[in-house]
């Protein structure tokens, strides 16, 4: 009749069970009997919780139960499921009955798809917890008095704001979190440009699109993590108890770069097929574009610039060397030691282009 039955077992279901709608309906990647061995093998299927009838209604329970939840460390909100899929709680034949979606064997095409779309969403996870662990902490910096500091002429201790270890703790979590911000907004900027773009325009935007999404995924959410943990320290003991909302944060940041892809996945996604694209030679074009940045400051004679320029062309030149020599390792046939300093490099682009970016915002 068109449809299959699915058995077995899925974990890390998020929402896989929950009371806010009337029905659920999972998509499910399992294989089918004669399916090709490895990831060529894998198809997809849409199961419902319930059946609906022909007018609309929901109709029987189908065979899909979850049987747990997970205890996370973080995002308490949002249930983790364990789905048991055909083991018959339910009707009179066991199987969750499903409905291929797309062709045989195509489901991990699909997958990536979804995949891909939901990097940039969870680099923007990464943004809004940082902003929000920022505000947090200057707030609280604004609030907290203790000590005497210098800059303070007020009575009494000081706010800690005024001190500067604390001032350096809230001048990185929001440089960081600017940055994420710009390097994320720039890769959803290039996807637009791509959808709407033709011929060699948007094959362009396109690879853009695809140099920055590993940096957006990847950068972002340990932005998060770094932010939220400064966002600790600055609050100091009351960082460590709860009711600060501190140590929330820190924990809900810790799955984003773990979840879509981990940021080591995306690493070696930038380096092993994000630097080839266009033989070679996009990313080049795009490192000149910051260097062109870098030039204009130099040339605006703007004097809160200070010493931006230099230490823009110092970090693009560092960012030039290293793209040529990964570049080259690849070429040898050293993908290997070019992986091993794919993370590390991850995080030289994004500093670098990120400095660039923010120097063009203060351009």
């Amino acid at each position: 009749d068109g449809t299959y039955r699915i058995f077995g077992q899925k974990i890390f279901i998020t929402y896989g069970e929950h009371d806010f709608t009337d029905n659920i309906v999972h998509l499910v990647l399992a294989r089918l009997p004669d399916a090709p061995a490895g990831t060529r093998g894998i198809s997809l299927f849409l199961v419902p919780k319930f059946f609906v009838n022909d007018d609309g209604s929901l109709g029987a329970r189908n065979d899909v139960f979850c049987s747990g939840l997970e205890h996370k460390l973080g995002i308490h909100a949002s249930p983790t499921c364990t789905m048991i899929y055909g083991d018959g709680f339910q009707g009179a034949q066991p199987g969750a009955v499903g409905w291929l979606i797309g062709e045989e064997n195509k489901g991990l095409a699909c997958m990536f798809t979804m995949m891909n779309n939901a990097r940039l969403a969870v680099g923007m996870q990464g943004v809004a917890v940082a902003e929000t662990a920022t505000q947090k902490a200057i707030a609280y910096a604004n609030e907290r008095r203790q000590g005497k500091a210098s800059a303070y002429a007020g009575s009494g201790m000081a706010p800690i704001v005024h001190h500067p270890d604390v001032q350096r703790n809230l001048l990185t979590m929001k440089a960081l979190t600017q940055i994420a911000r710009s390097i994320s907004y720039s890769c959803a900027h290039a996807l637009d440009r791509a959808r709407v773009g033709e011929g060699a325009a948007g094959a362009k935007w396109h690879d853009r699109a695809s140099l920055l999404t590993p940096l957006a995924k990847a950068f972002s959410t340990d932005v998060g993590v770094e932010v939220a943990s400064l966002g600790v320290q600055v609050h100091g003991g009351m960082g460590f108890i709860e009711e600060t909302g501190a140590a929330a944060l820190y924990r809900d940041a810790r799955i984003a770069p773990i979840y879509e892809g981990t940021n080591g996945i995306q690493a070696i996604d930038l380096v092993s097929r994000k630097l080839p694209l266009g033989g070679g030679e996009h990313v080049h074009g795009y490192i000149s574009e910051l260097k062109a940045v870098a030039e204009a400051v130099r040339t605006s004679n703007i004097e809160g610039f200070g010493r931006t320029a230099d230490n823009l062309d110092r970090a693009l030149a560092d960012l030039d060397e290293a793209t040529r020599f990964l570049q080259k390792l690849l070429a040898d046939g050293k993908a290997d030691a070019a992986m091993a300093g794919a993370t590390p490099y991850l995080r030289l682009i994004s500093l670098a282009a990120g400095g660039a970016y923010l120097a063009q915002g203060g351009l």
